[in-house]
Formats: structure tokens, sequence, C-alpha cells
């Protein structure tokens, strides 16, 4: 892994889950943390834990569908670090189970408002940042992972909204990637299968049997853990996935591959 010291990262939804393991493995790999979500105290609770191990962070609480939240969130990292290097755009939320016909419009705008619309309002003022000059003529750049999922490939009955985000999430991606390729920064997204996080819990009503088929659906037997999502997320954001950008990977334990 590439030595990410003196780097600055932000990880929105990271309160728990995906989000929470993602900041915490920056931190371990030398970067500092800007650790976001709506959630104040599961922030808070995040950075406690990037303190304990030694790295330095800093909460910002932030709705990822309000504009100047996000712009603030942005600033607070430049005038606490002076840099940005590495963003992980993975604020997200199911929204409530109903098919097509009967998702309500105010469920629909909710969900991809913060799923859709928050990741581009962070690329919006992210990659700003990370294209402002800084103490070095080749020092620029940067790389941003969207937390998009299995649902942005596939379909799944009875979220319409949810998969419509990460539909659109993965295609915005691909666009921003081809936009800023030449610029020097790399965007991809990653798309988990069930991982074992509050989301997963809250979509299966944290009932065993719907757990259980949610399970024998993924060809290797088990659900994914945060840590193995958080990952690929920083590898993807390392020198070592240096030509890799535009890309929509999944890790589903062989979920889509069926």
């Amino acid at each position: 892994m590439a030595d990410m010291n003196g780097k600055t990262a932000i990880v929105t939804g990271a309160a728990s889950g995906i989000g929470r393991a993602t900041a915490c493995l920056f931190a371990s790999r030398g970067a500092n943390v800007i650790v976001s979500d709506v959630n104040a105290s599961g922030c808070d609770e995040t950075v406690a834990l990037i303190q304990e191990q030694g790295g330095d962070s800093r909460a910002v609480p932030c709705d990822v569908a309000n504009p100047d939240e996000v712009e603030n969130l942005i600033d607070t990292s430049i005038r606490s670090f002076g840099r940005l290097d590495y963003a992980c755009n993975n604020a997200g939320i199911e929204g409530e189970t109903a098919d097509t016909v009967e998702c309500s419009v105010e469920n629909w705008r909710k969900v991809v408002d913060v799923n859709l619309m928050g990741a581009w309002l962070c690329m919006k003022a992210e990659i700003p940042r990370m294209l402002a000059p800084r103490n070095a003529p080749d020092d620029g750049g940067g790389a941003i992972v969207n937390v998009s999922s299995i649902a942005g490939l596939i379909g799944f009955g009875g979220l319409p909204a949810y998969v419509a985000s990460k539909h659109g999430m993965n295609g915005l991606t691909k666009t921003a990637a081809l936009e800023y390729a030449h610029r020097g920064i790399r965007i991809n997204s990653v798309c988990p299968g069930a991982i074992e996080t509050p989301m997963i819990h809250r979509v299966t009503h944290h009932n065993p049997q719907e757990e259980a088929a949610m399970i024998a659906r993924h060809p290797m037997g088990r659900m994914g853990t945060p840590k193995e999502i958080a990952e690929l997320i920083v590898w993807l954001c390392s020198d070592a996935a240096s030509f890799i950008t535009g890309q929509t990977i999944a890790a589903d334990g062989g979920y889509v591959a069926q």
C-alpha cells in the first residue's frame, strides 16, 4: 500500500459501517481524515477511534443533499489540513420499501437527493480543491471513490428510488472520470453486495430468515464486512491503482456474476 502520510481524505457517511471502516483505514495508512455524517455523535465516535490509533481527524456533520453544508465540509478540510487528496462519497440511504407504483414522491426525492445529488454535490466541491495548485508542480490531482451498490448494476424489486439513484451514481462516476482523467483525478465507484452494516439489517427488518435468504443469494455464502469494502476503497485511492479510473467494481461475493 502506497504511503498516504501527509495526505488528506474526506469520508461521508462515516458514522458507522463502510464509512467508519474506510475512515479508520485511511488513518491507519497515515492520512489525515475528515469524518462526515448527519449523525454527529457517530462522527465523534469514529474520530475517537482514529485518534486512539494515533491518527489525526476532524468531525464535520453534514447533510450531503444540502449544497451549503457540502461547501462547508470541503472548506473545513482545507482549513484543517491545507489540502484534499482523497474522497470517499459514501453517504446514502435506502429509503422506504415499496414497489414503483407505491413509491411516494417524497421518498423518491429524499433518496435521490441524498444518494445521487449528494454524490454530485460532493464531487462538484471536491474536484476544484483537488485541482488547486500546491507546493510542488507535480503535487496535484487526487482520487475519488463513490460508494454505489450492486443495486446500481441490477434491479431489486421494492427499492425503485434506491436502484435508480445507484445506477445514476455509476453513470455520473464514468462521466466525471472522463472529464478529469487528463487533470490527474481518478474517479471510480464500488458496488458492495450485502455487507454487515446497520443498513442491511434495516432492509431485512432484522429478520433472521430474510438475512439467511439474502446470504444464500451470494455464491460465497456469507455477507461481506465493512473492512473488506474499505480495503478496496483505500486501494483505489492509492498509487497502486494509478491507471484505474471510470470503473464500477462489484465487491459482492459473486452476486452479479450469476
